[in-house]
């Protein structure tokens, strides 16, 4: 068999793109295609100068890593040798305290400051990050620091004039991933990971069955601008606990409005976990010392949703590292939480029972959990981000879909822009039904058409008129409801049906004013066609 002409390999070539592009979905292997560049001496250097500091590892960047979950994490991270972390943190004493005690190698970890009660704080850590590391692009971001204020009566304001809780871990997180959105599309394999919680989760005991639950309403505090002394997203009075309860509702809820709107733009795979209850947790400092001793015993051995903070920041770890977890739009959660069958088998195993949260499982216990209702809100959801871009300021890239980068079509493309710019211009001509017309735009779509009515289009028109032949009757005729005549009026309706009936009935048509009708039929006649006018009305179907 001889080897394939190059005009065989050519039609094979081409026969395999059209199958390509007949398939659904055709043009989403094309979203990232990019026309050819330039490579500078400039862009050699800057890759050279990123796998000098970098090499082959993924950046990430983890907020709240100098204690629980995020400290455990950041370690796990660091264990593997395939991560360089970014550890954006408030206290940078205490982070440089912890680097030391947990052996961090810190050629593969850099502490930053970002303090959360501070969108100044958020917009200087971003621009830190940026000069740091240069052309890399940031592969992982962990939306982790948090605070829990459940014993305040009152609420507490950040530096921008909002409530601290919603600002430290909802609002500030909402801007920074709008900040780093567009250098992550440009990494091959991202990922956003907000962490929630079982208490924004109102399907389950522990967040539909303990007060207070959390419930975001209308929104109308957000609505509202959200600042001081608005100090809960829903409008209503501060209670600490809903505070933070409503934040992880919110964290949930961003993460699945991200996925619907730029997941298949980015390629960045955005999503939601529960770790458990980690009662050991720092997030508890703010509790009474007899609860904080207490409160451990009685989610392990009673409810079982207990989880360390070793096993914690290894359930983060996982969203972060392991391939199952590329997936986009999860709510992630392991076996092992408050479910039937406590007795002597749970409490030999620690505490452990099947469902979600609690310890044990191991990395094979992760699944994809339910959301409540309320998470999965689209109505909310829409709004709370809307509301959230206007109070954080954030900028957010417009979402597409992917489109065919042949250049042909770009052309087409362009040549259809300026046709459909025209004829919606036409369009707003001011004529009977039309409200709001712009009349310049108008005259300059005719005059274009008057330009071009004997060139081009005569043209395209003959060709049309040739090959397309002629447009069917029903196309032409027009909608099955006869048309009424703005001008028209009910009297003149009454003229059309029933002319002849009354002397003054042609005087009258087209008169709305009495003091018209007075002056055309005279004083004496006013009131006797007043009442032959009530009559026609009456009996004239108009």
């Amino acid at each position: 068999m001889s080897f394939p002409t190059k005009l065989s390999r050519t039609i094979l070539l081409l026969t395999f793109l059209l199958t390509l592009l007949t398939q659904s979905n055709s043009y989403e292997f094309m979203s990232n295609w990019k026309l050819p560049t330039m490579i500078t001496p400039k862009d050699i250097a800057t890759d050279m100068e990123v796998k000098k500091r970098f090499g082959d590892k993924k950046l990430v960047v983890i907020t709240g890593t100098s204690s629980g979950m995020g400290r455990k994490c950041a370690r796990a991270l660091l264990l593997t040798g395939e991560y360089h972390v970014i550890g954006a943190v408030r206290d940078m004493d205490k982070m440089e305290a912890i680097m030391e005690l947990d052996s961090y190698d810190p050629s593969l970890f850099t502490p930053m400051h970002l303090e959360l009660n501070s969108f100044k704080s958020v917009h200087s850590f971003c621009e830190n990050l940026d000069k740091f590391k240069g052309g890399k692009h940031v592969d992982r971001l962990i939306c982790n620091a948090g605070i829990y204020q459940p014993s305040l009566d009152h609420a507490k304001w950040s530096e921008d004039g909002h409530e601290q809780t919603m600002q430290t871990n909802f609002l500030s997180h909402f801007l920074l991933i709008s900040k780093l959105l567009p250098d992550m599309s440009e990494s091959e394999d991202a990922r956003v990971v907000t962490v929630g919680s079982v208490t924004g989760n109102d399907n389950t005991v522990g967040g539909g069955g303990v007060y207070p639950v959390a419930d975001l309403k209308q929104l109308d505090g957000l609505k509202a601008g959200f600042q001081n002394p608005v100090s809960m997203l829903d409008g209503y009075n501060f209670i600490g606990a809903k505070a933070y309860k409503d934040s992880k509702l919110v964290l949930m809820m961003t993460a699945n409005m991200l996925h619907d709107r730029y997941h298949k733009q980015t390629g960045i795979s955005f999503s939601s976990i529960y770790p458990g209850c980690i009662a050991e947790s720092p997030l508890f400092r703010e509790k009474r010392p007899w609860f904080r001793k207490y409160f451990p015993v009685f989610m392990k051995f009673v409810t079982g949703g207990f989880v360390g903070e070793e096993e914690a920041g290894q359930r983060l770890f996982q969203t972060i590292h392991d391939p199952r977890c590329s997936k986009s739009g999860v709510y992630w959660s392991w076996n092992g939480g408050p479910r039937e069958g406590r007795g002597a088998e749970a409490l030999e195993k620690g505490g452990q029972i099947i469902g979600a949260g609690g310890s044990g499982g191991g990395w094979d216990s992760i699944f994809e959990n339910e959301q409540s209702d309320k998470v999965k809100d689209i109505e909310t959801t829409f709004n709370l981000f809307k509301y959230a871009t206007q109070v954080t300021g954030a900028e957010w890239p417009e979402p597409h879909v992917a489109k065919s980068p042949c250049p042909t079509l770009k052309v087409v493309g362009l040549v259809t822009a300026a046709i459909n710019a025209k004829e919606e211009a036409k369009r707003m001509k001011p004529e009977p039904g039309m409200v709001g017309a712009i009349d310049l735009k108008a005259k300059a779509a005719n005059n274009f058409d008057f330009i071009t009515q004997s060139t081009v289009v005569k043209v395209v028109k003959a060709v049309q008129d040739r090959f397309l032949g002629e447009l069917p009757e029903d196309a032409i005729q027009g909608s099955f409801q006869e048309e009424k005549k703005v001008s028209e009026t009910p009297l003149e309706h009454i003229e059309h049906k029933v002319a002849g009936e009354g002397s003054h009935v042609e005087i009258l048509a087209g008169h709305h004013d009495v003091a018209d009708v007075h002056a055309k039929v005279g004083k004496e006649d006013t009131q006797p066609m007043r009442e032959r006018l009530s009559a026609m009305f009456e009996k004239t179907e108009l």
